[in-house]
């Protein structure tokens, strides 16, 4: 009898030591932070990829939908920089007369924009890992949409970002981040330079695209209500 007792107390004991643990993991439904980092552009001034550099940064808020999924808003500044001397092409200086001038061009400025992106996590996010196995440190992939305005050519356009990050839950409130995004847009007028060859491009070939780094750091605000229904 007394074996029967010590097995039904050592359940009762797991039991509630996994209920405690699993509530103690709180769910989190806004983070607010920013980002800094790095990032350029590909356009007529530039085709390599990291070529001319530049200081990048954003502001970030995150609507996590569940351990794996989460949505995300921020607001993106990007410097801008570039000249036609770097160029390997040749441009001309008058697309529509024949010569042999080459266009000289420099471009410096800076783009905002405004983007919302979906992530998908590859392991279930969370500071407890618990019954449901959650992890610290989580890789994702991720893709939206956006609007961005460059001030070199006074454009705005639509832009799709793609991309990949990595995030680590350094404190129960508090993730660090490493997000990489590469923007496609169907604009060719954000360096202020289009169609340097006289030749109009279609679609997003040959348009202005850029890529951004960051290293993010968030907090997390709103706990979900401990007593209301469990994922």
């Amino acid at each position: 009898m007394k074996p029967r007792l010590a097995l039904i107390a050592v359940m009762l004991f797991l039991a509630v030591s996994i209920r405690l643990s699993a509530q103690e993991d709180t769910f989190y439904r806004l983070e607010l932070g920013g980002g800094i980092g790095a990032g350029f552009s590909l356009n007529d001034l530039n085709n390599k990829f990291f070529g001319f550099p530049h200081v990048s940064g954003a502001l970030v808020a995150r609507f996590p939908l569940n351990p794996r999924m989460a949505v995300k808003t921020r607001v993106d500044y990007l410097g801008l920089r570039g000249n036609t001397t770097k160029v390997t092409d040749f441009y001309p200086a008058n697309p529509n007369a024949s010569g042999t001038e080459t266009l000289d061009y420099k471009m410096s400025g800076s783009q905002v924009g405004l983007t919302a992106l979906y992530e998908l996590h590859f392991l279930p996010y969370g500071w407890l890992r618990g019954f449901q196995g959650h992890c610290r440190l989580v890789p994702y992939i991720q893709a939206g949409l956006g609007l961005v305005y460059a001030t070199p050519g006074k454009a705005f356009t639509m832009d799709i970002p793609i991309g990949v990050g990595l995030k680590w839950k350094v404190r129960e409130r508090l993730n660090l981040g490493l997000d990489w995004t590469f923007h496609f847009t169907p604009s060719d007028k954000l360096d202020g330079l289009s169609a340097p060859h006289g030749i109009a491009s279609s679609e997003f070939r040959n348009k202005d695209h850029f890529s951004m780094m960051l290293f993010t750091l968030t907090y997390d605000l709103s706990p979900k209500c401990p007593t209301c229904n469990k994922d």
